[in-house]
């Protein structure tokens, strides 16, 4: 049995405890996220970190303030991106959105290189320090983020750096060289410029703290000793792995680097004869595309599809969806059309539309959907995209591959590899998978040939590598605590109602289940009252924060998170003020049920 460790209790822990790139939060209490979303420092000076596209990483503000003490004015404030496309992207949204564009400028730096890692290539946009929440929006919107563990890095090189030139320095008027920085036994110090640029300089800043270094030592031991992980030369071998891995192919892996090296072309090609997890003819790794976070996916499967087809078109959002999907859909390109609900009535008002004359480019759904778990008729949709020349574009991560077919309806599918399939809430990633048998296949692939950019830091590949070995085996068992805590949930007098594939929009999900896959890990339930769902969380003893698919048992009041502004206007499509998210982990399965019997045992029935 998998033993999954106790959570923290304390507010802004990250989850899982003492991770340093650890990808949420703790939020003990209802009051918890409301002040979180309120900007309360009551619960953000108190953050280790949260989800990364919503909290900028510690490491990553530590840097992004480095830089832009050196290059920026005062009047300034900066975001880090991690190639120019994407920083000059930053600067287009900003012109479109904040008015003194003018003062938009990009910094281009190179550090490095340093023993084992290439010259580091980083991107500092500048603006005026009021524009900073639209620059946000967009790293919050399109998910090409930086990682926290590039920048852990890049912060390295720059106190070696430092250290180095201080050494220097004070050593100018003797005889002999200089003394050996702080991590020169793993990196060598680098004195590298920054690239030429629309800004030029050189970046310094103080050093960490002795209390820091030690942190970052221990992390890195904990990480490299008991991790498993490969040693980093082999990062691009596990980008073949995982590409593999999410093609279909290649279901697990061991440690052993030669296992990605001999897998050799006749078991690939066995394995793509019998068409692999995905159950699609033609489908390779080379379908696969990798991105630093989920969103990121999203996003350019929306740049493809435009670049593909009609970019004047609009979209269509089908289904209440995970918040910036739509706003991607919004805000990016021609506009779109947005079915909140995702019902089968809808999909007769779209063929309405098209039987009209009314054109679109691509319709976005998920399967299921986030928080309502609603599945659409995915086989009459892909009727009416061939029928009227548009694209399907797929979010599986609550299904995932090893339950549900999807592909075989969509153009593209896209998935949060931060979710069930790391598992270990320690890194982020994203996929994109094409299905090689549609018909803009080849405007697609001639998009990402022109467009991509691999942007996955090399470690971030080693750790999602590792996580992802046991995906099948711990879905499984996620799949089997989640159905039996949810049949649980629905027969409760306490409880109102619980989302669930199992009872929601069933017959569309068994459609596209594959025969030995589950309902998923992640459902949402509604008690009473809003005063009954508060009593409720705060008397859950498991982790409490935002993110999904983690291997503990993660609960949060979803609207609240992630709608705290926009309440009435989720609640018109069915997603409750009050409604709680629950993603089910591996924790021992009566201990499991046991743990929400005693929440529910502390709601008092109102009369």
């Amino acid at each position: 049995m998998t033993t999954v460790p106790e959570p923290p209790t304390t507010v802004g822990a990250a989850l899982p405890a003492n991770t340093p790139h650890a990808v949420s939060v703790m939020f003990p209490t209802w009051q918890d996220n409301v002040y979180y979303e309120e900007g309360n420092p009551i619960v953000t000076s108190k953050m280790e970190c949260g989800y990364p596209r919503f909290f900028v990483h510690p490491f990553i503000q530590k840097l992004c303030d480095r830089l832009t003490s050196k290059y920026g004015k005062a009047s300034e404030s900066g975001m880090l991106f991690p190639s120019r496309k994407i920083a000059e992207r930053c600067r287009e949204f900003l012109k479109r959105y904040f008015s003194e564009t003018e003062a938009v400028r990009i910094v281009e730096l190179k550090l490095g290189p340093v023993e084992k890692y290439p010259a580091i290539p980083i991107f500092l946009v500048l603006f005026p320090k009021d524009a900073f929440k639209v620059a946000k929006q967009f790293w919050q919107h399109s998910g090409d983020i930086l990682s926290s563990r590039m920048a852990e890095q890049c912060l390295q090189i720059l106190d070696d750096q430092e250290k180095q030139e201080q050494e220097q320095e004070q050593k100018r008027p003797a005889a002999g060289g200089g003394s050996k920085g702080r991590y020169a036994n793993k990196r060598k110090p680098s004195t590298t410029p920054p690239l030429s640029s629309d800004v030029a300089g050189a970046a310094s800043s103080s050093s960490t703290s002795s209390t820091e270094d030690k942190n970052i030592e221990a992390a890195t031991y904990v990480e490299e000793r008991y991790g498993r992980n490969l040693p980093i030369e082999f990062a691009d071998h596990a980008k073949v792995a995982l590409r593999r891995r999410i093609a279909g192919i290649l279901a697990t892996e061991s440690a052993n680097i030669q296992d990605y090296e001999k897998a050799t072309e006749t078991e690939l090609e066995n394995q793509r004869a019998l068409q692999g997890d995905r159950g699609i003819k033609g489908l390779s790794e080379n379908d696969v595309y990798l991105y630093p976070c989920g969103m990121s996916a999203i996003f350019h499967a929306h740049r493809c599809a435009m670049t593909a087809l009609d970019a004047s078109l609009k979209s269509v959002c089908f289904g209440f969806p995970y918040t910036d999907t739509l706003k991607i859909l919004q805000k990016f390109g021609a506009g779109c059309y947005f079915y909140g609900l995702g019902e089968d009535n809808d999909i007769d008002d779209i063929e309405a539309k098209l039987k009209s004359g009314e054109r679109i480019l691509s319709l976005f759904c998920e399967v299921p959907s986030n928080p309502l778990l609603k599945t659409p008729d995915l086989k009459r949709l892909r009727k009416l995209a061939d029928e009227y020349n548009f694209m399907i574009v797929v979010d599986e991560t609550l299904g995932n591959f090893s339950n549900v077919n999807v592909l075989q309806h969509a153009d593209m599918v896209v998935s949060s590899l931060t979710k069930v399939f790391s598992g270990d809430s320690n890194v982020m990633g994203g996929s994109m998978v094409l299905n090689p048998n549609r018909k803009h296949y080849q405007a697609i692939k001639a998009h990402q040939e022109a467009d991509f950019e691999d942007l996955v830091w090399c470690e971030d590949a080693l750790f999602l590598e590792r996580n992802s070995r046991n995906f099948k085996s711990r879905s499984k068992l996620i799949n089997e605590n989640a159905e039996a805590l949810c049949d649980y949930l629905a027969s409760h007098p306490k409880v109102n109602k619980v989302f669930y594939p199992k009872f929601v929009c069933n017959k569309h999900y068994e459609a596209v289940k594959n025969p030995a896959g589950g309902y998923g890990g992640l459902f949402s339930l509604m008690l009473k009252s809003e005063k009954a769902a508060q009593v409720f969380y705060d008397n859950l003893h498991c982790a409490k924060g935002p993110s999904l698919g983690t291997n503990f048992t993660l609960v949060s009041p979803y609207t609240i998170l992630a709608h705290y502004t926009e309440l009435d206007w989720a609640e018109k499509f069915g997603v409750s003020r009050y409604l709680v998210r629950v993603s089910v982990g591996l924790e021992q399965r009566d201990r499991l049920l046991k743990t929400f019997q005693n929440a529910l045992d502390a709601v008092v029935d109102e009369v």
